[in-house]
């Protein structure tokens, strides 16, 4: 019962932080930095735009170091940790941070995470194990040198399965770290899956179709066409194909003046999670899944 008055007072501070607001809040977050230089370069063409966006780092992933290097020369950008529990790129996988032979229930038989969700809960995930691999990426981003301001979580992995969830929210209070969906924001309509052609104009119907009053989240994976991504070929079915093509055709979506003018001329107050952890605070977050039916979970 007390969870629940807690859940109800934070969320009233919640909503009246969002009803004080005559602007409508657009968070645009931009993942898996740190995957591939590619993906880094796209990053650093949004970052060298003056786009207000929030980061997300692979800290298990080769190119992590050049993705900290190039923020650690901009430090305006809220920067975030992209939780791992997956490796899905056929040729190019990578090891847990915590090392294979201490979290051996996360990976295959040559010591890679597993490259789909179902692979892995096949493999009975242990959640001592789980624990300590994402601990083991937390410290390596707090190691950095870099201001990491929060967490959010790659295919959905970290957050699956209810026991791994409570994880991540044990140590986003333990690290003092946003979760990313924690603060109300409510998810619009990626460009992920959106033809190549298309994904332009349908970043600008989603920026006409925002509304006051609320934090919209618009997640997005950007990247360079270029040989290197080009190569990376998705191990899940539902995996894109042309990916490299795909993200960058959302990078310059992006970066267009298009999307720039629809901003402008909508009223749409671009924010990243500093500015919802200054203004909301991390006492005041709640899990999307913590109410169902008017019951706290």
């Amino acid at each position: 019962m007390k969870k629940f008055f807690t859940l109800i007072i934070s969320l009233f501070i919640t909503v009246n932080f969002y009803s004080q607001s005559l602007e409508k809040l657009l968070l645009v977050r931009c993942d898996d930095l740190g995957m591939s230089h590619a993906v880094n370069m796209a990053a650093k063409e949004i970052i060298d735009s003056k786009l207000v966006f929030s980061g997300s780092i692979m800290f298990a992933c080769p190119w992590y170091q050049e993705a900290v290097d190039m923020l650690k020369e901009h430090p305006e950008i809220s920067v975030g940790i992209h939780l791992m529990l997956n490796s899905e790129w056929q040729n190019y996988r990578w090891s847990p941070a915590a090392g294979a032979g201490s979290v051996p229930s996360l990976v295959d038989k040559n010591g890679f995470f597993f490259g789909s969700r179902a692979a892995l809960f096949e493999n009975n995930p242990t959640v001592a194990d789980v624990e300590k691999e994402l601990r083991a990426q937390i410290n390596r981003a707090m190691n950095s040198g870099l201001k990491i301001s929060y967490m959010d979580y790659h295919m959905g992995t970290a957050v699956d399965k209810p026991e791994f969830r409570k994880i991540v929210e044990k140590l986003s209070a333990e690290f003092n770290l946003g979760i990313s969906r924690y603060f109300g924001e409510i998810d619009v309509p990626s460009m992920y899956s959106v033809d190549i052609e298309n994904k332009k104009d349908s970043l600008l119907q989603t920026v006409r179709n925002l509304q006051p009053g609320t934090i919209s989240l618009l997640v997005c994976h950007i990247g360079k066409d270029t040989p290197e991504l080009e190569a990376m070929i998705d191990l899940n079915t539902f995996g894109l194909k042309d990916m490299s093509k795909h993200r960058n055709a959302e990078l310059n979506a992006l970066l267009s003046d298009e999307f720039r003018n629809e901003i402008k001329i909508n009223d749409v107050h671009l924010i990243d999670y500093r500015f919802l952890i200054e203004n909301i605070g991390l006492k005041n977050m709640h899990s999307p899944v913590e109410i169902e039916d008017g019951i706290y979970k």
